[in-house]
């Protein structure tokens, strides 16, 4: 059964999409490469949104795919918590950070 994570994240007034880019590669990829309960993680640049999804507008959507939620939750509060403090710090709104949880129905 695939857990999946997505998080539709929106810049903060003036952050250079390039630079958040560049920061996903060289570090958030880095970060959860090294995280035992992530088995992909990928963000993608948002280039239509549906009007009547509330909420937004958002630039990114993140999709995390995880072993198990619980043991998700207790890593990303010790490896990922420098990462995601640092993301609100310079680059996210947060107001505006949504996330959705799945369960992938197998075909």
């Amino acid at each position: 059964m695939a857990i999946v994570r997505y998080v539709f994240a929106a810049l903060k007034p003036g952050v250079d999409p390039e630079a958040y880019e560049r920061y996903e590669r060289e570090v958030d990829y880095a970060v959860a490469a090294k995280m035992k309960t992530i088995v992909s993680y990928r963000t993608h640049r948002l280039t239509s949104v549906v009007r009547t999804l509330e909420g937004g507008p958002w630039d990114y959507l993140e999709r995390i795919e995880i072993t198990d939620r619980a043991a998700y939750d207790a890593e990303i509060k010790t490896v990922g918590a420098d990462l995601i403090n640092e993301l609100y710090e310079k680059y996210l709104d947060k107001s505006k950070t949504r996330s959705v949880w799945t369960v992938l129905v197998d075909p």
